[in-house]
């Protein structure tokens, strides 16, 4: 699926690069100041703080890989909104439309298949994926400032650059918007035209509908396919 892009080889990295700024986006207070910090400031603050813990990871991480990935985990587990992210992915299986459709059984056993499926989330893209940092430490990042328009606006989108062996940078695009709390979250991500929610989705109910709609098999081999990765 990847294949054709030209970052398919560090898929893994540019993911987790994007859960930092799906945690980013839910920090909206700095811890030195009461403003309200743009999602430009937030989305480079965060980043920042995890590169930091992949900068001196190859000192440890060989004797002692759970340390990195506690390190990782600390920063990211307060901050993003893995349910969201799980509950976007289900599409139309896990919609409010489709809650309220069902009677209370059916409700009850919805909200645990996406407490199950938040869990295989989490676990899956920053633990899989957080392996694909250990080959950028010392990787360059550069995000973009915001704009005069950006100060007044619901949306945003924040570009971001990041260097590596590569010709060229990678392109990524974080779509932003505040919520009622006037804050700040990521509403999807673009990777070089890429879609990752949209990916995710496909192939969310493409399993559904091979499984009859059974979410039970479909987490379970989410689940599956996470672990074997």
């Amino acid at each position: 699926m990847y294949a054709a892009t030209r970052f398919g080889a560090n898929i893994g990295w540019i993911l987790v690069t994007w859960l930092l700024s799906v945690g980013a986006v839910s920090q909206v207070v700095s811890a030195d100041r009461a403003e309200v910090q743009t999602a430009h400031e937030i989305v480079r603050s965060v980043t920042e703080r995890v590169m930091a813990v992949v900068d001196e990871a190859p000192d440890y991480v060989a004797e002692d890989p759970d340390r990195y990935y506690r390190a990782v985990h600390e920063i990211l587990d307060p901050v993003i909104d893995f349910r969201g992210f799980a509950r976007s992915v289900m599409g139309p299986y896990g919609s409010g439309d489709r809650y309220r459709s069902l009677n209370e059984e059916g409700r009850v056993q919805l909200r645990a298949q996406l407490e199950r499926f938040t869990e295989v989330i989490k676990v899956g893209l920053v633990t899989t994926y957080g392996k694909g940092l250990l080959a950028f430490s010392g990787s360059r990042i550069e995000v973009s400032d915001p704009s005069a328009e950006d100060a007044q606006a619901s949306r945003v989108s924040v570009r971001q650059l990041i260097f590596s062996d590569a010709s060229q940078p990678y392109v990524l695009m974080y779509q932003m918007g505040l919520n009622k709390e006037k804050q700040w979250k990521l509403r999807n991500v673009i990777i070089e035209n890429v879609n990752l929610g949209e990916i995710y989705k496909n192939q969310f109910q493409a399993a559904a509908r091979k499984h009859n709609g059974n979410l039970d098999v479909v987490i379970e081999t989410w689940s599956s396919a996470e672990e074997e990765g």
